[in-house]
């Protein structure tokens, strides 16, 4: 089933129109609660306010990644200029993402999701899985190894030793006739952003007096941002068909204020209505879900309940 046999045109242009002061605002908010993490820890330092913050910015750092996601679709603002500047230096480079290079690929996953073409398939071929291999997968983003893993296999990517990826695909670029300062020039061009918006980010928790704070945004990344990750990315696709139908390879699932904070912020929850409709803003998923379900049009389709129903699903429950 098509979308444009459920929706008129006329239905799919306003769904598709992307506002400046919805975009700006979830910039905003996704930056206000990361200052409001550090001003919490600052304010009250323990265990249990580090351990909140740790949770609320792993969730941040998926949410700027989103948000970049957004810039790449150009459904964020108005302008591809916009989505563009904004997408890099107050999304993309914070987390360590690249939005050139994410919107190549990700396009392909748009293209060939639900096939063995799907640059992202290996992220979801494996499911489901054992509870206990679940486990230990979720162990392994909680504990930093799966962050260090990542942060290797980005550098590899920045320095140019291998072909970009957001998967676990790994591909090695020729280096034949590469000197020290290719490899050099390679690693200012794709770095330079991160270093600069992460130094910003330090610089201004120094100003404050409060510099170790930066600490939290690094863990943060390494642990819980890993363990987001990965459910939302098996929430999206896993055990779901081979089918180039996104009504078929795609699942959206209901979340709560937890989700949204954590592993679903700016309405990414909303899978298979993106897929059916890639450059609908963030604002309008719940609308178009609506939309889709009073016609009838989601009765056979993959939706979950709930991101525990989901994991359920993912380890043979």
């Amino acid at each position: 089933m098509k979308v444009t046999e459920i929706l008129s045109n006329e239905e799919i242009k306003l769904l598709k129109s992307p506002s400046d002061a919805r975009g700006w605002l979830a910039v905003a908010t996704t930056w206000a609660l990361i200052a409001a993490m550090f001003a919490l820890v600052a304010w009250r330092p323990s265990t249990w306010t580090a351990l909140v913050a740790l949770v609320v910015l792993g969730g941040r750092h998926l949410a700027l990644a989103i948000l970049m996601h957004d810039c790449a679709h150009y459904s964020l603002f108005r302008t591809r200029a916009l989505n563009d500047v904004v997408g890099r230096w107050l999304c993309a480079y914070p987390t360590w993402q690249d939005l050139p290079r994410y919107r190549e690929h990700h396009l392909r996953h748009h293209k060939f999701a639900g096939s063995k073409d799907d640059p992202d398939l290996d992220l979801v071929a494996p499911f489901p899985v054992s509870r206990a291999s679940l486990a230990r997968k979720l162990a392994r983003d909680a504990s930093g190894v799966s962050g260090l893993k990542r942060v290797y296999g980005l550098l590899l990517m920045d320095l140019g030793f291998v072909k970009y990826t957001v998967s676990n695909v790994i591909t090695k670029l020729p280096q034949g006739g590469r000197t020290k300062l290719d490899v050099l020039k390679t690693g200012a061009r794709n770095l330079h952003g991160v270093a600069l918006t992460n130094a910003a980010l330090f610089g201004a928790l120094w100003l404050g007096g409060h510099p170790a704070l930066y600490l939290l945004w690094l863990g943060s990344y390494l642990t819980t941002f890993s363990v987001f990750v990965r459910v939302r990315s098996i929430a999206e696709h896993a055990c779901t068909e081979q089918d180039l139908d996104p009504f078929k390879n795609t699942r959206s699932t209901e979340a709560n204020w937890v989700a949204r904070l954590t592993v679903a912020p700016i309405r990414v929850n909303y899978h298979l209505e993106h897929h059916l409709l890639m450059t609908v803003p963030y604002f309008n998923l719940p609308r178009l879900h609506r939309m889709l379900a009073e016609r009838g049009a989601l009765k056979n389709a993959y939706n979950a309940g709930g991101y525990a129903e989901v994991l359920l699903t993912a380890s043979g429950g």
